[in-house]
């Protein structure tokens, strides 16, 4: 399955959304919607009937300040974050990758249902939404062509696409890393593009909190990649400074939210 996202300036806006998805014939079960701190009135919008029998069970306690599943909701504290509110269980493996424990048995429940095609290497890009008090909606399309009806869909609704949204994320930083990265002597124009991507790879959802040389091979094959593409390019040193400041952000981010 492939993940189309929307990101909404209000949870209005999204709720709407939604309810145009599944208009459109997308299964509840397929479409969640993330957003910040807790909102009862989501629980007027449908969730898959087939998943709720035994759900609470299933789910357990979400840890780390969380209230747990109730009535197809999950309310999560989510790292760097703070408490997101989303829709059934796909919006719980998606507060799951983002961080927040589910109890193992529901995370074994959800693991084939829900992990494929979820994007892991965007979770830092809705965070960044819901850290601004927009909402999040996520739609699972079978194909390519129901991707592309859900996302004209999305955007008629009023969304911004996801690689939009990456962008300005990354344009709210890019002075402050730009001045960082200066400081050590080399020329950030000539290797912004691989800092870039180092700094997103320390945000993946299966990097957070590991040192470069926890996940060297992985890491390597990165590398290895950005080298075909980019022949006689400096990629190893700017993709590693840029992994270790985004190490440094997040964990920046953890710590103001666990002190807020």
């Amino acid at each position: 399955m492939q993940a189309v996202t929307g990101i909404f300036s209000s949870s209005e806006q999204a709720e709407r959304a939604v309810r145009s998805l599944h208009a459109s014939g997308i299964s509840a079960k397929n479409v969640t919607l993330l957003t910040p701190g807790s909102a009862a009135n989501l629980a007027s919008i449908p969730v898959d009937t087939s998943e709720q029998p035994g759900i609470g069970t299933a789910i357990g306690s979400l840890t780390g300040g969380a209230v747990g599943l109730t009535g197809g909701l999950a309310i999560a504290m989510v790292p760097g974050v703070g408490q997101v509110t989303a829709l059934g269980l796909l919006g719980a493996a998606v507060l799951t990758a983002a961080g927040a424990s589910l109890g193992a048995v529901a995370a074994g429940s959800m693991e084939n249902s829900f992990s494929q095609g979820l994007p892991e290497d965007e979770i830092f890009v809705y965070e960044d939404a819901l850290r601004q008090g927009r909402s999040v909606v996520i739609a699972m399309a079978d194909d390519a062509s129901q991707a592309e009806a859900i996302r004209k869909l999305l955007k008629s609704a009023g969304a911004e696409a996801i690689d939009a949204a990456r962008d300005q994320w990354w344009i709210g930083l890019r002075s402050a890393e730009q001045e960082h990265y200066s400081a050590t002597g080399r020329h950030f124009g000539d290797d912004e593009k691989f800092y870039r991507l180092g700094f997103e790879a320390a945000l993946h959802a299966r990097n957070r909190c590991r040192e470069f040389d926890q996940i060297s091979a992985e890491m390597e094959s990165n590398l290895e990649d950005l080298r075909r593409q980019y022949p006689g390019s400096n990629v190893e040193e700017p993709y590693t400074r840029g992994y270790q400041r985004g190490r440094e952000y997040y964990q920046r981010l953890c710590d103001q939210s666990k002190a807020a």
